[in-house]
Formats: structure tokens, C-alpha cells, sequence
């Protein structure tokens, strides 16, 4: 299958503009190639190993935790990812097997994979990045950074992430104060007369900074807060000092577009469990992907790398096939990306998301850019899904793409899309496909079985094309195509 538009890619050192998947680098490589640069990265990961040590700078141990691929040049990022996907796939096989299913094909996979299709960016690539506090190196609690260790181990140390290859030099800046201008984050609550909140039962207040930034140059802090035992005045005042510092303190220099404020006495909140307060600025950032406008709240899911994601998203559009008669159903839909991308090319988008807000940028989204043939959902998938396709009448085709975290998608979801006949063709976007996903993957291609209340026909994996999400990082996103 030839996805040329969707692979019209700027790194033309690596691929052909308008080369097909078929026909792009890797898909004629050798076993013994891919097993040559398997064992080199074995090699390299086992010579760092020694970076680890504490005469090692606690960069380099930052950098092996969060980027371990970062020594290798990219072409080889992408071969060691490759060989990873191929393991996955050949897991799968197997375990269908043991279903009693035939699924090998060449090499053992359960379908034919192609080569991991590149990021066009490759360095500060992340729109989204999250820093703690604790303490650092020279045990100064207040250092804002990226972990080192865990806290089963009780060896957390969290380390300036100003080196980081995948992080944005605007989020290094909101974040810390080795910019000689910037003195930000770090900066405010090395001043603040209030602890930081390392565990919640120890006490303190200041906890992680998220810093979320588009391409068109807005930028949005959002800082997480644990009330402990302060009154309103007194939580009204740290709000005020906030607000003070970065739009006519030392803050200024990070030039916010939005700042938020959290109150959390959990390691995660929502927006309904404890909402987001808009300190300073707009109450929105907004995007741009494939010539479409999107408005991103402070907690809705978006791609972590906005022009890997265009390609991403000119794939899924290919491999859907769907014609000016299908209906998309668009599972996980976060801010509507991935369905108002394709809304052009098919009769109706229908999109389910469990974050509330998330779902109203849909619905903002849809109306700026003029989309008419689209409705969104609010709530989990497994309480609207199975409700949405146990009466659905509708003769026209029925496509699904699913793209959920990495808890993948809840028994019920799964059971709702393989009881409904309508749905022929199907897609799964997983960036953990060897975690929870998996289990998604077996129950789609597994016999029916009538205890999971499996009636439907089985699935049939027929195409792996993985993504380059997350250049550096052992990940990458893994979309799967699945008919019937």
C-alpha cells in the first residue's frame, strides 16, 4: 500500500520525499543487518551502563534515563526501533498462535511491517514537557528538573534538564534559572518562603511545572500546588506572588501566553477533580496541523510532537481508504485532531474523549474551521461506545480509529467494536503496543468466545507502520491496521 502523501517528509537524508512506504529504506534490509545494529546497540547501551556510576556527571545519567538512545546517530535510532516493533509483532503471532490462530508470516510477524517512518525534528521536539521539584544534585530541594532513580529505591535526585536533547530551549527557560535572563520557575520558589512538596505526607506546597508550547510561539505554565492546611488568603496570596513574578518580575523574560494554577492533593488531577486557574493571559494556546486551527486546554491530549504528528495523521488517512460515504469513529479523540484532520475525505466524524474539556476544543475546533460533519462525546468510551453502536443503523461504512493511553482501551471497548458488524476496518494508534495493547490486539483477533462476550468475527492484523515519535527514546508510536 503506498502512503506518498503522507510521507512528503523534510529529513530528505533519510527518505525519499514521495517514496512510498513499500519502497523506503529497511523494507529490503537484511536480517543480518538489522541483527548487526541490534548488537551495536546492545553494545553501546551496555558501555554507558557505566555513566550510571556516581563519578559520572548526573547529565549524562539524566540524559541515559529519559533519551537512552541519544549517543546513537538517527539512521540508527531508527534501526534499533525497527527491530523493537519486529519483536512485537512477532509476540503477537505467538500468542495468537496459542489461540490456535495461523498468523506467521515472513519473519515470524503476524502481518508485514514497514519501516519506521521518521520525525522531521529530531531535537527539542516535544510541545509538552513536565519537570518536578526535588531535591538536586547538591541537595538543594528546590531544583526544578527530570528524575534520576526511583523513589522505590529511595535514590531520587532530580537533575537541571537544560541538556536534554528532546526538550524545547522555552520550556528549559519557564523551568530553570541557568538561562542568564530567565531566572523562572526555580527561581520563584528558591525565593518563596514555602517548602517544596516532595511526599505529600512530609508537607510543603510547590510541586511540578508543566510548560506546554505551539508553533506559533505561544507558551503555557502550568504550576501544581498542594494546599496542605492554608486558608483561602493564604493561597490567594501565593497566587498573587506567582502572578506578580512572571508578568512584571524576573518572569517576564518566559513572555507566558496563559498561566495556570492547580490545586492538588493527588498525584494527577483533572479539571473536575480540582480545576485549573487561570492566573494570567488566555485561557487557551493554540495549534496548527495540516493547514487546520486547534485550541488546546491545560490538560487536553495532544501529540507530544506536532509535526510528527501531521504525518501521523496523513497516514492513518491512508490507511483508512474511507470514501465520501463512511462514517469515522474517532475513540480517544482528544482535542479532535485526528478526525477533523480527515473530516474532508468522509461523510461524518463522530469522536468519543473522557477529558471534558478536551472535548469542548473539539467542538470549538470543529466550528472555527468551518466543520459541519462532525459530533463529540464527553465521557469514557466504555460507558458511550457500546451505548453508540448496540443501535446503530447506519448503512454506510464504518471505520474506527482508536488512539488510547497507554492503558489501552477497557474490555468493553473492545467487545463494543468486534460485536458490531458495521465495522470492517479498524486502526490502532499505540505508542506501548508490548504493554496493555496487546491484550486489545488478542481479544480483536481472538475466536469468538462467548464468556468475554467476543460474538463478533475476528480481526486480522494486516499492516504495521511505526512513527518516530519521540527521536532519542527507545518509543515510538505503532499504528496497526486491522480488517475483517
Amino acid at each position: 500500500m503506498a502512503l506518498s502523501r503522507a510521507l512528503r517528509l523534510p529529513c530528505q537524508h533519510f527518505y525519499p520525499s514521495s517514496a512510498p512506504l513499500s519502497s523506503l529504506p529497511g523494507r529490503g534490509r537484511s536480517r543480518l543487518t538489522e541483527k548487526k545494529t541490534a548488537a551495536k546497540w546492545k553494545e553501546k547501551k551496555k558501555s554507558t551502563e557505566g555513566c550510571n556510576l556516581p563519578s559520572s556527571s548526573w547529565e549524562e545519567r539524566l540524559a541515559n534515563a529519559v533519551t537512552p538512545l541519544w549517543r546513537l546517530p538517527y539512521q540508527e535510532q531508527l534501526q534499533v526501533k525497527y527491530e523493537s516493533q519486529r519483536r512485537v509483532l512477532q509476540t503477537l503471532a505467538s500468542h495468537l498462535e496459542e489461540l490456535g490462530i495461523d498468523a506467521r508470516k515472513a519473519g515470524g510477524l503476524c502481518c508485514p511491517l514497514q519501516p519506521v517512518v521518521p520525525s522531521p525534528i529530531t531535537h527539542g521536539y516535544r510541545n509538552k514537557s513536565t519537570f518536578s521539584v526535588n531535591r538536586g544534585p547538591d541537595g538543594n530541594p528546590k531544583t526544578v528538573g527530570l528524575y534520576v532513580g526511583t523513589g522505590r529505591a529511595r535514590n531520587i535526585v532530580c537533575v537541571k534538564a537544560d541538556h536534554m536533547k528532546n526538550i524545547p530551549s522555552k520550556h528549559k527557560q519557564v523551568a530553570q534559572c541557568r538561562f542568564p535572563s530567565a531566572q523562572c520557575y526555580e527561581e520563584f520558589i528558591r525565593r518563596s518562603s514555602l517548602d517544596p512538596c516532595i511526599l505529600f505526607h512530609e508537607g510543603g506546597h510547590w510541586r511540578e511545572l508543566v510548560v506546554r508550547t505551539t508553533s506559533g510561539g505561544h507558551t503555557m505554565g502550568i504550576i501544581t500546588f498542594h494546599p496542605q492546611e492554608l486558608g483561602q488568603e493564604a493561597l490567594a496570596t501565593q497566587k498573587a506572588l506567582l502572578k506578580e513574578f512572571f508578568t512584571s518580575g524576573p518572569g517576564t523574560v518566559c513572555a507566558l501566553t496563559s498561566l495556570y494554577f492547580q490545586e492538588s492533593t493527588m498525584t494527577r488531577c483533572s479539571h473536575e477533580q480540582s480545576p485549573f486557574q487561570l492566573l494570567h493571559g488566555e485561557p487557551h494556546i493554540f495549534e496548527e496541523v495540516l493547514s487546520l486551527k486547534f485550541r488546546i486546554s491545560p490538560d487536553a491530549f495532544f501529540q507530544v510532537n506536532t509535526s510528527g504528528a501531521e504525518v501521523l495523521y496523513q497516514a492513518v488517512g491512508e490507511l483508512c481508504q474511507a470514501g465520501g460515504d463512511t462514517v469515522l469513529l474517532d475513540i480517544c479523540c482528544g482535542t479532535g485532531t485526528i478526525g477533523l484532520s480527515l473530516a474532508h475525505q468522509v461523510s461524518k466524524i463522530i469522536g468519543i474523549e473522557v477529558v471534558e474539556k478536551a472535548v469542548e476544543d473539539a467542538r470549538w475546533n470543529a466550528a472555527f474551521n468551518g466543520i459541519s460533519n462532525c459530533e463529540f462525546h464527553s465521557g469514557k468510551a466504555e460507558a458511550v461506545l457500546p451505548q453508540l453502536l448496540s443501535s446503530w443503523e447506519d448503512a454506510r461504512p464504518l471505520v474506527a480509529v482508536v488512539n488510547p493511553s497507554r492503558a489501552g482501551l477497557h474490555h468493553r471497548v473492545v467487545r463494543a467494536i468486534r460485536n458490531c458488524r458495521s465495522i470492517r476496518r479498524l486502526l490502532y494508534v499505540s505508542c506501548k503496543p508490548e504493554g496493555e495493547a496487546m491484550r486489545n490486539f488478542l481479544e480483536l483477533c481472538c475466536p469468538p468466545d462467548p464468556g468475554k462476550k467476543l460474538a463478533g468475527e475476528p480481526f486480522v492484523p494486516m499492516l504495521a507502520v511505526p512513527f518516530d515519535m519521540f527521536p532519542h527514546t527507545v518509543h515510538c508510536e505503532l499504528v496497526l491496521l486491522f480488517t475483517r
